[in-house]
């Protein structure tokens, strides 16, 4: 009797197990379904996603385009390019449309056996070696060739500057002139300009893609590029290099000026900074001095204020953005930068170390702000 009892709970628990992986079986193949039709459904996505992106790039009214060439250096690389691009496309075309030919044409049919077996064709072998070798030799002229061009600065009548990276910001030093700035260059139409690159902390890259290509900036050595732009006008730059958590925020622009509205800005440049106008200006410079501003910020006539490690404020109300290129230069943009820097720009020296922000004795009341924000716009 127990024996039979013993039997009769075997096949229950059979059935059961049985039971379980039916329903299992068919809730794995539900799940597979419905996996395969949102693979498949991701991968279209995702192709429709980047195809898009792809485009957009390829944009040339986009500021940050590379098919937009506007200088002699920029042309190059992108005659290059479209050079290696369609020798590229062809063979595609041609490697692509010869393989696919193959596989239809020589499909096993039904009723065929296996195909007569091959180890090799050194004729053909040979020949899909010295065709590549010899494009690639073909390609190496015009790609040393340009090389050289990009690399060597041309002689003859030029402008020197020296651009150095910070942490998240730019300084731009004219030698000749001695005019210093930041986070904006100028420069004259149609003259060859010689930029030295120097990094003061990490391994940054300048980038002015409708100039010139990257090139790193490199902690310890300089590194040195040149430009040349064919028209007047405003391009964009920024840091191409990962700098630390605000690098996204590390911009720039380079503006292009004919002969004499160079000049003109060079001089303005190397005036001294406008006097407080307004009693809520003075307010604003007299609290740039208590507050501990001249620490790391100069501006030129004003005994005291002759700090190096941040931007030389003398003419930055004149300039177009503030923050290295984040936001216009507005007094309601430099109020919201004073209130909380860290905040538009995260890891910026100026709200780890600013005694504004590090000692609560010394912290910027709405009305102060306020102040000295007109006393920075004014600055011109």
């Amino acid at each position: 009797m127990r024996a039979a009892e013993q039997l009769r709970l075997k096949i229950k628990v059979l059935y059961s197990t049985l039971d379980i992986l039916k329903r299992n079986a068919t809730l794995v193949s539900v799940i597979a379904r419905i996996t395969g039709h949102l693979r498949v459904t991701s991968s279209l996505t995702a192709l429709v996603v980047l195809s898009v992106v792809i485009v957009a790039g390829c944009t040339p009214d986009h500021p940050m385009s590379t098919f937009d060439a506007q200088g002699p250096v920029a042309q190059r690389q992108l005659d290059l390019f479209m050079l290696i691009f369609w020798i590229a496309l062809v063979v595609f075309v041609l490697v692509g449309g010869w393989l696919l030919y193959t596989v239809i044409r020589f499909r096993r049919k039904s009723g065929q056996g296996i195909p007569h077996q091959t180890h090799g064709n050194t004729k053909l072998e040979i020949t899909w070696t010295v065709i590549p070798a010899a494009m690639l030799a073909i390609l190496a002229v015009p790609t040393v060739i340009g090389t050289f061009y990009i690399t060597n600065t041309p002689d003859g009548n030029r402008l020197d500057i020296e651009v150095t990276a910070h942490q998240w910001w730019w300084e731009v030093e004219y030698p000749e002139s001695g005019v210093t700035t930041s986070n904006e260059i100028h420069i004259p139409v149609d003259m060859v300009v010689n930029v030295d690159l120097i990094s003061t902390d990490v391994l940054h890259s300048f980038w002015v893609p409708k100039l010139a290509g990257k090139l790193d900036i490199i902690p310890g050595r300089t590194t040195t590029m040149w430009l040349q732009a064919d028209a007047v006008g405003e391009y964009y730059g920024q840091c191409a290099e990962f700098c630390g958590e605000s690098h996204a925020w590390m911009r720039f622009r380079v503006f292009v000026d004919t002969a004499e509205e160079f000049e003109a800005w060079q001089e303005a440049q190397l005036a001294q900074a406008v006097v407080p106008s307004t009693p809520e200006e003075t307010e604003g410079a007299g609290l740039f001095l208590s507050k501990g501003c001249v620490a790391c910020h100069s501006i030129s006539g004003v005994p005291g204020a002759v700090g190096v490690r941040g931007p030389n404020l003398s003419h930055v109300g004149s300039r177009s953005t503030l923050g290295a290129g984040i936001m216009d230069m507005t007094v309601e943009n430099i109020a919201e930068w004073l209130t909380d820097p860290n905040k538009l720009k995260p890891g910026n020296i100026m709200s780890l170390e600013a005694p504004v922000y590090t000692n609560p004795d010394l912290s910027l009341s709405t009305g102060e702000i306020a102040a000295l924000s007109s006393y920075i716009q004014s600055l011109k």
